[in-house]
């Protein structure tokens, strides 16, 4: 495996994206359908339903009352919203029997949820861009990790080692592109193109990492860089930002935000994560 595309070109064998997401899209590309067509499309699926219904119901929305139908969850939360919902809920179970013995799932997923969490926080501050496709962002945002971890593990390890030896405190995307010439980020970038996920969705997963590369959708891309670093953050239980990786000087000016806006986004996180990974994570 020489790079990104090439480590992602038989990935039917490995994961598939689930039918629900695949239908959802496919009406929603659709002119002639309805939102009663997504809703009954929802329906057939009855474990996707009761989760969809789930999170309808949760604190993420704080609808002022109960979500009870698919059509109702359709029509308060919009079509393109439920599209990006069906690709978060469903993409754990997705890679749940992919192979990896080098670092923790629940691990790896927490992190990926207080991302989504902080994406969604800044998508609200910053203004002018869809949170839900921002929480769908940072949930996907290091995806190549898993595919790395599972067909090259002696090159994703050697990475590892060189990060936990490095006396620079070299990041793991530095690592990889030592050890390997591509890293996560372009493998998950190579992946939504294989998926043909939105553009939005390719972009941040590609670029969030080096937001110099990216060629559209910069402040969504700029916000996500922002949130893997607030997510490590809420995981260490700081507010310094010496404490973790330096953000981009470019992702604040990018955004328009502040590091002001810091403290309050990592404590709702930590507030939220609990509930939300009883509706997103995969049950082991």
């Amino acid at each position: 495996m020489s790079s990104a595309n090439e480590l992602v070109k038989d990935i039917r064998g490995l994961v598939t994206l689930p039918h629900v997401y695949i239908e959802i899209g496919r009406l929603i590309d659709d002119p002639r359908s309805s939102s009663a067509d997504i809703a009954r499309a929802v329906s057939q699926d009855p474990s996707f339903t009761l989760r969809l219904l789930r999170v309808a119901n949760s604190a993420l929305y704080q609808f002022p009352s109960a979500v009870e139908s698919v059509s109702k969850a359709v029509s308060i939360i919009g079509t393109a919203q439920i599209r990006n919902l069906a690709l978060s809920m469903s993409v754990a179970s997705s890679f749940e029997g992919l192979p990896n013995e080098l670092v923790s799932m629940q691990n790896f997923w927490r992190h990926s949820l207080l991302c989504a969490l902080t994406a969604r926080h800044l998508a609200k501050l910053m203004g002018g861009c869809d949170p839900d496709a921002l929480f769908t962002a940072g949930l996907l945002h290091d995806i190549g990790e898993l595919i790395i971890f599972n067909r090259l593990p002696e090159q994703a390890k050697q990475a590892l080692l060189l990060v936990l030896d490095s006396a620079e405190e070299i990041q793991v995307h530095e690592a990889e592109q030592q050890v390997m010439g591509f890293d996560h980020s372009e493998v998950g970038g190579a992946l939504a193109k294989e998926w043909h996920l939105p553009g939005l969705l390719e972009e941040c997963i590609a670029h969030h990492h080096d937001l110099a590369r990216c060629q559209s959708h910069r402040r969504e891309t700029a916000l996500i860089h922002l949130a893997n670093t607030l997510a490590v953050m809420a995981e260490l239980d700081t507010i310094d930002p010496l404490d973790v990786q330096p953000i981009d000087a470019a992702a604040w000016e990018i955004t328009g935000l502040t590091q002001d806006c810091i403290e309050a986004v990592v404590r709702e996180t930590q507030a939220a994560i609990i509930e939300v990974e009883r509706l997103f994570t995969v049950k082991r």
